[in-house]
């Protein structure tokens, strides 16, 4: 059985999560299931960043302390993933005792490797971004190129990294190892960072007492982002559990938004080499959700409820619109009028449409009992082809691709149908035969779809009169023509996907 490991960035507990960030946890969620589906032991990890300046100085804002702001904030996530049918097998946060040991061990680690020193550094600082700038990365007037404000200057001794040592350690990882990050434009900025020259690092904070206690100087503080990055071996028993780190680590993928590349890609890997492990297998970095054309995030007008989605278009719509609308690597508009189109073309004219009509058949030619599939029809050699390239496309982690293959499934069903009209014709074998693998279709489409959408994945799967869970079969067998067994009795019900009249 081979191993999955997926992560999600933490979220920063400054303020609510937003659209942006069930995206990226959406896509996280699809690709476990997708590997659950095919029989792969799987550890799916999501959680919240929870120490630096920025949340230190909310909290004061709101006159309550640090840990009582990000108790209060940091549960939102969690029941919000939890609103969006979102499967982790672990919600960390970075608070946690557990967190800060490995952190602690961690950075210790590469304390005693010789890769951490103490210097005293001043430089422009960013508190939203939680991060230094140099003077030619700003934009005009000294402004944070992000947040368009003015930046502090600030002078303190910190513990720095020695990031520098690791120029051509990661020049010869990426040549080893060219799949690591994807998309390759993203790989190829990553690479052109490093090769550009890299320089030390600060890493801890005497200003701040908001943080992780650096063990062997207890001034200091980790720095938000090195403490943050830990969280994703804390979570697989780095420093706790040995056999259960190697036997996660290696199976690691990380999925990233393409503001945190240099953070991911640059300072993480060496961060795990100066550590003595192995840098992390593979990085799929993904583009922004755009909402007028600017990226979401906290810090912007720009932010819209995941549960306001879900409960004006439904869980699975929204988690459809967000996997099947915006390829990973790329940028994509939201839009209520992008939600609404794809839930009426895909949802409703489709799949439901598909369900409803060979429901409503089954019981005016067949007294509601499901036929059989026919062995030799024409969606058989469809359905193949489509799960190959369904198949292909969740390895490769691109969503949009795998759903499109498998609304070829659904329309040429449809298409199938239409050309046959079982409503018309008499019952017996020839109706039979035309229904039984509509059936069948749909019993393939149900499992093909519980990555994307897990509930209405059940609803298929009850109303054809199947027994157990889609959720709980295995690929590429469970989608083998032929698995639909006839003899059971077929639900008509309301209709799973209402056309929207927007």
């Amino acid at each position: 059985m081979s191993r999955y490991f997926v992560t999600t960035p933490i979220y920063y507990v400054k303020d609510a999560p937003h659209v942006g960030h069930a995206y990226t946890t959406v896509n996280a969620d699809a690709l476990a299931r997708w590997h659950r589906l095919v029989g792969d032991d799987v550890f799916f990890l999501t959680g919240t960043d929870e120490h630096g300046q920025k949340v230190a100085r909310a909290a004061e804002e709101q006159g309550m302390t640090p840990l009582d702001w990000t108790d209060q904030l940091s549960p939102r996530f969690a029941e919000a993933w939890a609103g969006l049918d979102i499967s982790n097998d672990d919600f960390i946060r970075t608070t946690e005792p557990r967190h800060a040991a490995a952190v602690q061990q961690f950075l210790g680690r590469v304390h005693e490797n010789g890769y951490i020193y103490k210097d005293t550094y001043r430089g422009l600082y960013c508190v939203p971004c939680e991060r230094y700038y140099a003077v030619d990365e700003l934009l005009a007037g000294n402004l944070c190129p992000d947040h368009h404000i003015p930046l502090e200057e600030l002078e303190e001794e910190n513990y720095f990294f020695k990031l520098s040592a690791f120029e051509q350690p990661l020049i010869d990882w990426y040549a080893a190892n060219p799949d690591v990050v994807r998309p390759e434009s993203k790989r190829n900025e990553a690479l052109s960072f490093i090769k550009g020259g890299l320089n030390d690092i600060s890493i801890t904070r005497t200003s701040i007492d908001w943080g992780v206690r650096v063990p062997w100087d207890d001034d200091h503080v980790f720095y938000v982002w090195y403490d943050a990055l830990i969280n994703y071996v804390t979570a697989i028993g780095y420093g706790t559990d040995d056999e259960r780190f190697a036997g996660w680590w290696p199976s690691v993928h990380h999925l990233i938004g393409k503001e945190i590349i240099r953070f991911h890609c640059v300072w993480w890997p060496a961060m795990c080499m100066a550590a003595g492990i192995d840098p992390p297998g593979h990085v799929q970095v993904h583009g922004w959700l755009l909402l007028g054309g600017a990226k979401m995030s906290n810090s912007s007008v720009n932010r819209i409820a995941p549960a306001d989605l879900a409960a004006e278009y439904g869980v699975d719509p929204l988690r459809y619109h967000l996997l099947r609308d915006v390829p990973l690597g790329s940028d994509g508009e939201f839009s209520a009028e992008g939600i609404s189109a794809r839930y009426n073309s895909d949802l409703a004219n489709n799949l439901g449409n598909l369900l409803s009509r060979v429901a409503t058949v089954v019981g005016s030619k067949c007294g509601g009992v499901g036929p059989a599939p026919d062995p030799g029809s024409r969606l058989a050699t469809v359905a193949g082809e489509v799960l190959a390239e369904a198949s292909a496309a969740w390895e490769a982690g691109a969503p949009h691709l795998a759903l499109e293959s498998t609304w070829r499934l659904i329309r040429e069903t449809n298409a199938e149908l239409e050309s046959a009209e079982p409503w018309k014709g008499a019952p017996g074998p020839a109706v039979d035969a035309v229904l039984g693998s509509a059936l069948e279709v749909l019993r393939i489409v149900a499992i093909l779809v519980v990555p994307a959408m897990p509930s209405s994945a059940e609803a298929i799967w009850g109303r054809i009169g199947l027994d157990g869970s889609p959720a709980e079969q295995r690929l590429p067998a469970a989608a083998a023509w032929g698995g639909y067994p006839g003899g059971l009795p077929v639900e008509k019900g309301a209709p799973l996907f209402p056309r929207r009249k927007d």
